[in-house]
């Protein structure tokens, strides 16, 4: 279901839910029952997950403004080192 905007002259804006595709141009009022035109207004789309939009903001502000990284991020304790035999045959820079 989606949600329609209409504008009747005597009463102002009102709101009717149809099935998307379903609405015409036209609807009565449901206070005065006078013939109100629809109006376009913009879709309410819902953002989704706060923590998915943060990281798309910041890689938007980051593609003219790139955020300069001086060093590591402060952390607790020495640098971690692996033990697995296999990551020392790996190839160093």
């Amino acid at each position: 279901m989606v949600t329609y905007s209409y504008r009747c002259r005597e009463c102002g804006d009102f709101d009717v839910r149809a099935p998307m595709g379903r609405a015409t141009a036209r609807c009565s009022c449901p206070r005065c029952g006078a013939s109100a035109a629809r109006r376009f207004t913009v879709p309410l789309v819902r953002r989704g997950d706060p923590a998915v939009w943060r990281a798309v903001e910041s890689a938007e502000r980051s593609a003219e403004r790139p955020e300069v990284v001086s060093g590591p991020p402060p952390g607790p304790g020495a640098v971690r080192v692996s033990r697995d035999p296999r990551h020392a045959r790996l190839p160093r820079p």
